[in-house]
């Protein structure tokens, strides 16, 4: 009797969001309009492919602007910053662009507003992320980090009357549910985000993986250790009973992994290349055998706009400007994207 082929499950969405995109975006454009180097505080994204790809084109990563030359361009990674590190960066005359996440800036200005209507804040989320260091210095005096249930239920807050509660934008969406529950069985009066806090990437890339977990009984999540929805996708899969893996490359792959004739998932973090994914899938298809089957839960066609600053110097320069964060929809979708809100310098990172 011939063996049945295994399928290799190809969620979608995955990979790269449209912030994602749009950080290395603004790098490389800036390396097109004001030449190399460009500075860049942080990690642009969490992804050491990235950052390889961009420091060889001339971008140099640094966590303290003491090491940028005065007058040089610095680039905010798309974690965000603190109003300290904007402040210093103008102190030093740096020529600074902001490639934070639209949807990390949301929580920043959130963290403001209850901060100045006199409200004790709960930032849900993992205290030592970049992210979350950057929302809290807004009001460290009115913030407080929760990480899990049980520091929820032990909070101790000056007046339980006058609460706001906002999230990390990469977390599990069950275990943060969870957590917004527990606060607000504790503070009832407690003030919610107006919308969630946690971006519709990461929920999307969480509900491919369930999918993932009632297809097969391994998932391959293509992310960086330091990348915490790469992290959290893995979390989602194993608390659905499933063996999963997080992996760097087609290299981290371990044979032992796969069982003979069994169907196997593979899905990738939000700072993830495609290429990088289409590495791996070659490699399972070497070792498996496997059939790749794509799904696709959702269209994504989000898309932010890019600095105008950038996009400013970039006219000026003569250089030609298409359409934002075009290839994002185009991996997503297969199709040219519509509903563009920003343009971009075309040709600035070839498709994967």
């Amino acid at each position: 009797m011939p063996q049945i082929q295994p399928i290799l499950h190809l969620a979608a969405p995955r990979g790269f969001c449209a912030g994602v995109d749009r950080a290395i975006d603004v790098v490389e454009m800036a390396l097109q309009v004001y030449g190399p180097p460009v500075y860049v505080r942080h990690e642009i994204v969490h992804n050491r492919h990235v950052v390889e790809d961009l420091r060889a084109k001339g971008a140099v990563f640094t966590d303290d602007l003491a090491d940028v030359p005065r007058g040089a361009v610095v680039i905010f990674s798309a974690h965000g910053v603190s109003p300290a590190v904007r402040a210093e960066a103008a102190e030093r005359g740096l020529r600074a662009l902001d490639a934070t996440c639209p949807l990390v800036t949301k929580v920043h200005l959130e963290a403001l507003r209850h901060a100045k209507q006199g409200f004790s804040i709960v930032l849900v989320g993992h205290r030592d992320h970049v992210e979350v260091q950057g929302v809290r210095s807004e009001a460290p005096e009115s913030i407080v980090v929760v990480e899990n249930v049980a520091e929820a239920e032990a909070l101790v807050l000056p007046d339980p009357g006058k609460v706001a509660c906002i999230t990390q934008t990469t977390l599990s969406v069950d275990d943060c549910r969870a957590i917004v529950e527990t606060l607000k069985r504790r503070f009832p009066a407690i003030r919610e985000p107006v919308k969630d806090d946690i971006c519709y990437a990461t929920q999307n890339r969480q509900n491919a993986v369930k999918e993932l977990a009632r297809r097969c009984r391994t998932v391959l999540v293509v992310g960086a250790p330091t990348s915490s929805n790469a992290n959290r996708l893995v979390e989602v899969a194993r608390n659905l009973g499933v063996r999963a893996y997080l992996i760097e490359s087609a290299g981290d792959i371990r044979p032992e992994w796969l069982e003979p004739g069994v169907d196997v998932g593979v899905t990738a973090g939000a700072s993830t290349p495609e290429g990088i994914v289409q590495t791996c899938v070659t490699r399972l298809q070497e070792l498996g055998g496997f059939r790749v089957e794509p799904f696709q839960l959702v269209e994504e066609r989000v898309m932010f706009p890019l600095p105008g600053e950038l996009l400013s110097a970039a006219r000026a320069k003569g250089l030609e400007v298409g359409a934002g964060n075009q290839r994002a929809a185009d991996r997503a979708t297969g199709e040219p994207a519509r509903d563009v809100l920003e343009p971009r310098v075309r040709g600035s990172r070839p498709p994967c």
